[in-house]
């Protein structure tokens, strides 16, 4: 069947008051009844073909007669018993090996959480800007370019920072990070644990990434640490590989899991914003202020079967890595470095989006034909001899449609930018980006760690069913596109995900419209408003 087939009836739902718009929900991908019966057909060749074969034997086994039929066979089979069983049995003996050496172990996701900081970190942008005054190191031009950007973003009233940048003045230092760390880490996996009713023992694998904070001991060892893991735990720290770490890690404890047999793998997606603010005046550096917020995810892997895969709420297709670390361009578009006053940041490179176009097209490439029907591989076919082998040039290169591959997107939160340009590249549709921009709107950019909060959302909506597949796609440092494909083992009901899931009790307020940019209220201005108006 095609993946449009288990969507969700559409349903209107109003965006509050202040949008005065209407948004649509669950709105259903539908295609062109053309080209969903091409589908179907070509989908179901192996049948259609099956059945004019199959009607021919039975029409030739219609002329014979039982007695002839099973006088054929036992001739066959008493001509030379010796033989006869000798090559059955080699023959099943050799199947079975190549199967069992062939065949990878299933890997399944039990379940994920999402760390959900407490009101007191929360940041508007208001908050933003009155912190960014105060700490008196940005020039009155970058402070109105930090205005701007933040304006046009995409991030809400409701992100989260840690109590070191909010504290006035802020006062980032390595306790403050380890302890930003250990909330958002420990956090998650508390609900993670609890959700699964795992003993923090029976975990043999250990899989942590953050890019920018790799204290001593590593941040996997305060894991072991804090739960008292066992001595022989399989334990790995990533570092430095950007926002699409997450899925790298996804990619590592996958492949840790083809050779340590019945265990479970617990993989940690964050960032740290502590030690990483930026306290310069270098624009390029200035961006990553104002699109990273705090936040962290926890997922539980496993290789078991029997209870814990009918436990579990996803099964791992596939995941494919593109790295353009070869070419110098995309190796500096995301770069960390001193600026010309020796302060560190993170300089983004205004050839990014041009670079991330490029590792998206590779990564596609490789994904399409796991993933893609039948169908959309023979038009992307044709396109491509029209052009490649015809000369015809004129004929526009077909882009396949994912929407026939994947009932869910989450595509990572980098910035508005970044969703605007995948959306138009792979033609999707409002609905499938809402995750994605939710989550930006709501969280703002927690790294490696937003595409769980964008499969939290999809769930908080109940708009997982059993079967459905998600595709997950990440960039990063590097620079690096990522993606892994989950198909969901069973129907995902909201009412269950009352812990880990951070989107539950707030479900009900979204989607809401996002407008194009969002005006920071000067408080001071503001305040002295009402007072000038008074006196004059």
């Amino acid at each position: 069947m095609s993946a449009a087939a288990d969507q969700p009836e559409p349903t209107a739902a109003s965006s509050p008051a202040t949008t005065g718009s209407t948004v649509i929900k669950n709105a259903r991908h539908r295609p062109r009844p053309l080209k969903l019966s091409y589908h179907l057909a070509v989908s179901n060749l192996p049948y259609l073909l099956l059945f004019p074969t199959a009607a021919i034997l039975l029409h030739r086994l219609s002329h014979h007669t039982p007695t002839s039929l099973s006088s054929s066979t036992h001739s066959l089979l008493t001509s030379n018993p010796p033989l006869t069983t000798t090559l059955l049995a080699l023959a099943a003996v050799l199947a079975a090996a190549y199967l069992a050496v062939r065949r990878p172990r299933a890997v399944y996701l039990l379940d994920f959480a999402c760390y959900k900081p407490t009101p007191s970190h929360t940041v508007t942008r208001e908050t933003f800007m009155l912190q960014s005054a105060a700490a008196g190191v940005f020039t009155d031009d970058n402070l109105a370019f930090q205005r701007k950007i933040l304006e046009r973003s995409g991030l809400g009233q409701e992100t989260y920072f840690p109590a070191a940048v909010l504290n006035s003045p802020p006062n980032p230092c390595m306790a403050e990070a380890r302890a930003e760390a250990e909330a958002v880490m420990f956090g998650a996996i508390d609900q993670v644990l609890a959700k699964t009713g795992v003993k923090a023992r029976d975990i043999g694998i250990v899989v942590v990434n953050c890019s920018l904070f790799n204290p001593t001991p590593s941040l996997s060892a305060m894991i072991v640490n804090h739960y008292k893991l066992r001595g022989n735990v399989a334990s790995y720290n990533l570092g430095g590989m950007g926002c699409s770490a997450g899925l790298i890690s996804i990619d590592l404890a996958k492949q840790l899991l083809q050779v340590h047999r019945n265990t479970y793998a617990l993989v940690v997606s964050m960032e740290n914003i502590t030690l990483n603010w930026y306290w310069g005046n270098n624009r390029s550096m200035l961006m990553s202020n104002c699109l990273f917020r705090m936040g962290g995810a926890a997922v539980l892997l496993t290789n078991r079967g029997g209870a814990a895969r009918r436990r579990a709420k996803y099964q791992l297709l596939h995941t494919v890595r593109t790295h353009h670390g070869a070419d110098d361009r995309a190796y500096r578009c995301v770069f960390q470095e001193e600026d010309a006053t020796g302060r560190v940041g993170v300089a983004l490179s205004k050839d990014l989006m041009a670079v991330a176009g490029e590792a998206l097209k590779t990564n596609i490439t490789t994904l399409g034909p796991l993933v893609l029907p039948m169908s959309e591989q023979i038009l992307f076919l044709a396109s491509l001899v029209g052009r490649k082998v015809f000369g015809l040039r004129n004929l526009k290169p077909y882009i396949p449609d994912f929407k026939m591959a994947f009932e869910h997107f989450c595509i990572h939160a980098g910035g508005r930018a970044v969703l605007d340009t995948i959306e138009k590249n792979l033609e999707l549709s409002a609905w499938h980006m809402e995750p994605s921009r939710m989550t930006l709107y709501r969280w703002g950019n927690t790294s490696s760690s937003s595409l769980w909060y964008e499969l939290a959302y999809t769930e908080a909506q109940g708009r997982v069913r059993k079967g459905n597949r998600a595709w997950q796609i990440a960039f990063g440092s590097g620079f690096k596109c990522n993606s892994a494909v989950w198909k969901a083992l069973r129907t995902i009901e909201p009412v269950e995900e009352k812990v880990g899931n951070p989107w539950v009790e707030e479900i009900h307020r979204f989607p809401v419209e996002v407008p194009k940019v969002e005006s920071v209220v000067d408080k001071a201005a503001a305040a002295a408003e009402p007072a000038k108006e008074a006196s004059s």
